[in-house]
């Protein structure tokens, strides 16, 4: 155990390294691109559009950031562990590698950046709206449950990947509808009748949705919702580690 967890944060270590290896500002681009692409939609939504900020909302641009967050975490975090058995294949295939640890290693090191884009979205909340919800001591469990999806999805595909080489574009495809079927640039209240089974099915509605009532929000967050996000979580990581386990056992004969 103690070896593993040592393997662990070397990974982890090493992959937050090379993501900003020789760049000048470092971690500094964990918070600059999230940054840009939320001033870039509220460019194009609220100002050139001209779309009103869903009923209630009193500041968009952290409406939407609180929205990007969660969803960035668990994104980033599916998208790599697709290739990253194959980053790691010289460790798989020459030696007694623990490889389900590589796609929790993904998890927490794209962790990191997300914990300095939350520190900033915590202080914004501070300055601009002049308030911090005692709720946010809820936020490690939020953070838990998307590591759960997070990683048991990574499993699957990065399992997959290791067979079939066109898993990560279709994944990619994928994201991009997951992406705009989840309520973060609106609410869920916007979405037509007949699509709310869209939102029941999705995790990440659940999950957007505790992280915006505890980031901006003056009320606990909706027990059912994260009750719900639980069930989903623990679901889906029992199935992704049992695929995973199923599949590791033909990938040094690919690899």
């Amino acid at each position: 155990m103690v070896e593993r967890r040592s393997l662990l944060f070397q990974l982890v270590r090493r992959d937050f390294d090379q993501r900003f290896v020789g760049s000048a500002m470092g971690w500094i681009w964990g918070l600059v691109h999230p940054l840009v692409l939320l001033m870039s939609w509220v460019f194009v939504f609220q100002i050139c559009m001209r779309m009103p900020p869903p009923q209630g909302v009193r500041n968009y641009p952290l409406y939407i950031f609180a929205g990007m967050l969660p969803w960035g975490l668990f994104s980033e975090t599916v998208q790599r562990s697709a290739s990253s058995l194959l980053d790691q294949a010289s460790l798989i295939t020459k030696t007694v590698f623990p490889s389900e640890i590589v796609p929790v290693s993904v998890f927490l090191s794209t962790l990191v950046s997300h914990l300095l884009a939350l520190a900033l979205m915590v202080a914004a909340a501070a300055v601009w709206e002049n308030q911090a919800s005692v709720f946010l001591v809820l936020l490690p469990l939020y953070i838990f449950l998307i590591g759960l999806v997070a990683v048991g999805l990574g499993w699957i595909v990065a399992s997959l990947h290791v067979f079939l080489r066109d898993t990560a574009q279709m994944l990619s495809v994928v994201l991009t509808f997951w992406f705009w079927l989840t309520p973060i640039f609106i609410s869920e209240k916007q979405f037509p009748r007949w699509a709310h089974f869209v939102l029941v099915a999705n995790p990440m509605y659940y999950l957007v949705r505790g992280y915006r009532a505890v980031l901006l929000g003056s009320a606990a967050p909706d027990p059912r919702d994260l009750a719900v996000a639980a069930c989903y979580g623990a679901v889906v990581f029992c199935a992704g580690g049992l695929f995973f386990r199923h599949m590791k056992r033909g990938f040094a004969d690919v690899l």
